[in-house]
C-alpha cells in the first residue's frame, strides 16, 4: 500500500466519514473511492487536490512528503 492510500483512509476515519460520504463529496462512485484506498486504482491529481482542500491539508501531506 502506498502512503497516500493510508493517508486518505486515516483522514476519512479521523473525520468520521464513510467511503460513500466522501465519494458523494468528490462526485465519484463509492466503489471508485474504495479502490483508491485499497491501492487498486491510481488516484487522479484532481482528486488529491480536492481531498487536500476538503481536509484543509496540503497535497504534500497526502502524498507523504510532510507530516
Amino acid at each position: 500500500m502506498n502512503i497516500w492510500n493510508r493517508k486518505i483512509k486515516e483522514l476519512r476515519e479521523d473525520n468520521d466519514l464513510k467511503q460513500k460520504d466522501l465519494a458523494k463529496i468528490l462526485n465519484i462512485q463509492q466503489k471508485t473511492y474504495s479502490q483508491y484506498e485499497l491501492d487498486q486504482r491510481k488516484i487522479p491529481i484532481d482528486i488529491i487536490v480536492n481531498l487536500a482542500k476538503f481536509y484543509k491539508v496540503t497535497t504534500d501531506y497526502i502524498l507523504g512528503m510532510e507530516d
